[in-house]
């Protein structure tokens, strides 16, 4: 196949990689020459200077060029950019093209999923046509894929055929993928657990232990699938590898931009000190206010949620966590069956 990636950070280029070495033909693109130009010259990228880039590899600065004839366009950008981009291509991006997102973020303005900003750019420019898009999330850290470590990843779309097509476009013996018709529930637990993972880099970053962070995770899901089943997600995918798995991942590697820039916050950084010293995009704050407005909107309760977003908007932390700890007490799962020994 031919396959466009859009986007040269870490994971747009390491899955560039994959795909390369998987056979297909694979195009990267970029919106600034010089990026692709050191990575094309250095077959190295500055993030990940352990990863080779096999000469393969096929770049491109223009839209137009780089989405010729592709059967697979992929969305690698910061979520706040994804729109811009679809606006960008989609005079060009062909109709019979499977469209995926690995971006992670809900967009605030609008309250959706990457993958329906996507569609819904192209059906005002272009209202004739229609895509199929599939949602590619999971546990999967650019740094260990880039360097062929066992990995796991849940391809979601409405369209089983075209989730199928991306899990045997990027399947290989060291990238295993499932599929899943959740889209939705696949696409809000990449952007929520984003948030939870900078509670728990906060936690880390005050030397509260792993007792505090297990719980931060553990309610930080609760609070995730109480908003996805307000929103009609699928309970199973709480649980499964987009859930509890990127969860897992993002709120506890040495790799996560997100726990790491928690982590300066609770030892003391103002929070753009934090986010410069990280020096990447750090999803995270990118995902608070969508999250605070669909919490709003379906009336759902998000007390690590809101106890974030107070903490980046200036409220001590400590007093935050205190606050946290002294909450009304709450019933976990099930609530008491009575009389059940009559």
């Amino acid at each position: 196949m031919k396959i466009c990636v859009l986007g040269a950070g870490t994971w747009g280029t390491a899955l560039a990689r994959l795909l390369v070495l998987n056979g297909h033909e694979v195009v990267l693109w970029s919106k600034i020459p010089e990026e692709l130009d050191s990575i094309e010259t250095t077959r190295r990228h500055p993030n990940l200077p352990e990863m080779e880039i096999p000469s393969g590899l096929q770049y491109a600065s223009d839209a137009q060029v780089a989405v010729s004839d592709a059967d697979m366009v992929l969305f690698a950008v910061p979520s706040i950019y994804v729109r811009a981009t679809a606006e960008e291509f989609a005079p060009f991006i062909p109709e019979d093209a499977i469209l995926i997102d690995v971006a992670k973020g809900i967009e605030s303005a609008t309250l959706l999923s990457l993958s329906d900003v996507i569609l819904d750019v192209l059906r005002q420019r272009r209202p004739k046509m229609t895509w199929s898009i599939v949602a590619l999330s999971g546990p999967t850290h650019a740094e260990e894929v880039a360097r062929d470590l066992p990995s796991t990843i849940v391809s979601a779309s409405v369209d089983r055929h075209a989730a199928e097509a991306v899990r045997d476009a990027f399947r290989n013996d060291h990238f295993r993928v499932y599929t899943n018709e959740d889209i939705r529930g696949v696409e809000l637990c990449g952007a929520m657990k984003n948030i939870v993972a900078l509670a728990a880099g906060i936690s880390d970053g005050l030397g509260f232990g792993d007792n505090a962070k297990a719980a931060l995770m553990t309610r930080g899901m609760a609070e995730i699938q109480r908003l996805g089943l307000a929103l009609g997600c699928q309970p199973e995918t709480f649980a499964g590898l987009a859930g509890f798995g990127d969860l897992i991942v993002t709120a506890t590697s040495v790799h996560s931009r997100n726990h790491r820039c928690g982590v300066y916050i609770g030892e003391g950084l103002s929070v753009a000190d934090a986010i410069a010293r990280v020096g990447q995009v750090v999803e995270g704050m990118n995902a608070l206010p969508a999250a605070k407005a669909l919490a709003a909107k379906t009336g759902v309760e998000m007390p690590i949620v809101d106890a974030v977003d107070a903490v980046l908007q200036g409220q001590d932390v400590r007093e935050t966590v205190i606050q946290l700890m002294q909450r009304e007490p709450k019933h976990e799962g099930q609530r008491f069956r009575r009389d059940v020994m009559k």
